[in-house]
């Protein structure tokens, strides 16, 4: 299952920060439509049908079912940036 890191929780709560959407919304990770082996990272406020729910200190991910084995083995990370853009990262767990 993936998992979050500390960076990844801070940056996704900065994101919800000023964003009309519900408490119980997240970041989704899902494929890019038309770009194969792509995904794309998008605020939503439930998951779809399928989705996997990842939560770690209130902040919750959904990672869309044809991408959850993909992400089995890996951490998502977050580097800061400009505010409310962080840069996110996949790495493999150790």
């Amino acid at each position: 299952m993936l998992t979050l890191t500390d960076n990844a929780v801070e940056a996704i709560r900065d994101l919800m920060v000023g964003e009309d959407v519900p408490a119980d919304a997240g970041l989704r990770i899902s494929p890019k439509p038309d770009e194969a082996g792509t995904l794309e990272l998008s605020l939503t406020s439930t998951p779809e049908a399928g989705d996997q729910v990842v939560e770690k200190e209130n902040v919750r991910v959904f990672v869309a079912e044809d991408v959850v084995e993909i992400l089995d083995d890996k951490a998502l990370d977050a580097q800061p940036g400009v505010p409310g853009q962080p840069t996110f990262r996949l790495d493999r767990r150790a």
